[in-house]
């Protein structure tokens, strides 16, 4: 496959991925604050069917909704957290083949150790992915070079190299779309929190000083309701911050499977 041929598809990835992020954040924000109005401010949640009053004892859902706006967008944040982290998973999982990338690579070296190129490209096909296109892609520009007699051997891994890091530019970067949100969110969603809880407990002890004597159970209510922020914020902070490190893990992985496939196909070239 030709880096022309590779190039709409890479293209067309990016675009995807890009447009989702764009549709993303405003679907999010809509759908989160519509349950914010309609599920968690519905009246059967409160006491007397009044949402400017207390939440029914128990009723997680009507004590959500007192702890106000900032709840709908964290709220936002988590579904967009969720959203990205299967977009990735999805993403990632497709570029890195059919099967194992370890396994893969340590085949087209084997094949690679016996001079078998053909049979390493074919293996490159059933494999499928990122890493076997770039590692398909090198094979080939091997296979130019290594007939051409008026280059030396320094020329010729020099010009493997140079397709695997053409190959890879055209490759990788897709792998990395919308991680940059997740990180965002990894370090948002926890100030959101904070900001929701300071918010909503200013606005109980602002409640209480205006009642005259103070109100245990007021003021208790109060905090649990301005503590909710705090467990959004927190909860989606740590899924957004575990999954980025999956991801970049795994694309690690697949960029160290590349450059060792990388050196193995420069090391063919026998030594003039």
């Amino acid at each position: 496959m030709s880096q022309k041929s590779k190039e709409p598809k890479a293209v067309k990835e990016s675009n995807f991925s890009t447009v989702f992020a764009y549709v993303l954040i405003p679907v999010a924000l809509i759908i989160a604050f519509w349950v914010f109005n309609y599920v968690l401010g519905n009246p059967s949640n409160f006491e007397n069917g009044d949402p400017n009053g207390h939440p029914k004892v128990g009723n997680y859902l009507g004590m959500m909704y007192k702890g106000g706006f900032m709840v709908a967008i964290l709220m936002a944040c988590f579904i967009i957290t969720i959203s990205i982290v299967f977009e990735r998973f999805f993403s990632i999982w497709a570029a890195s083949g059919k099967g194992n990338v370890n396994s893969f690579i340590r085949k087209v070296k084997g094949l690679l150790n016996s001079n078998n190129i053909d049979a390493a490209i074919a293996e490159c096909d059933k494999q499928k992915g990122s890493v076997a296109n770039v590692v398909r892609e090198a094979l080939n520009r091997y296979k130019v070079v290594e007939k051409d007699s008026t280059l030396s051997r320094d020329e010729k891994v020099a010009a493997v190299q140079k397709e695997i890091e053409e190959s890879t530019a055209l490759e990788l970067p897709m792998l990395e779309k919308n991680l940059v949100i997740l990180a965002t969110l990894a370090s948002v969603s926890t100030l959101f929190g904070l900001l929701g809880t300071v918010t909503g407990m200013i606005r109980a002890f602002a409640a209480i000083a205006t009642a005259g004597a103070p109100d245990a159970v007021a003021l208790s209510s109060g905090i649990s309701e301005a503590l909710i922020n705090t467990a959004l914020g927190i909860g989606t902070s740590a899924i957004a911050v575990i999954m980025y490190n999956v991801f970049t893990t795994r694309i690690d992985k697949m960029t160290y499977g590349i450059d060792e496939a990388g050196f193995s196909i420069a090391q063919n070239f026998p030594y003039e």
